[in-house]
């Protein structure tokens, strides 16, 4: 099995910046697409990003596009989320994730492996 663990949320004002990270147990991380969600309070957990296997391809929601930036070092077995021009709206428990190929990357019922969240907030 495979096991995830976020750092790096905290407390930021707004227009600030974040690095989340994300590391995975194991040997096969370089096999799975890493995503991030977040769960605001009161929301439905909501897709942010999600990166390939080899890094080749990214995806973000529309609402955080040009702000958040995905990568991974399969080397490190870790996955990052890059937040800048932070926002109050983005305040919300953040997830990283781990699915197999060949299924949406937008859905979380896809992904097989989750962490247990960092959270972020933003104050205005």
């Amino acid at each position: 099995q495979v096991q995830l663990v976020e750092s790096g949320g905290g407390l930021v004002q707004a227009g600030g910046s974040l690095r989340l990270s994300c590391t995975a147990s194991g040997r096969t991380f370089s096999s799975y697409v890493m995503g991030w969600f977040r769960q605001a309070p009161g929301k439905e957990r909501e897709f942010a990003a999600s990166i390939s296997r080899n890094s080749d391809t990214t995806y973000y929601a529309d609402s955080v596009k040009g702000r958040f930036t995905i990568s991974r070092d399969n080397a490190k077995n870790t996955v990052y989320l890059q937040i800048s021009s932070l926002k109050p709206e983005d305040t919300a428990v953040y997830y990283c994730a781990a699915k197999v190929v060949g299924s949406s990357d937008y859905f979380a019922l896809n992904y097989r492996y989750w962490g247990q969240g960092t959270q972020v907030t933003v104050s205005s």
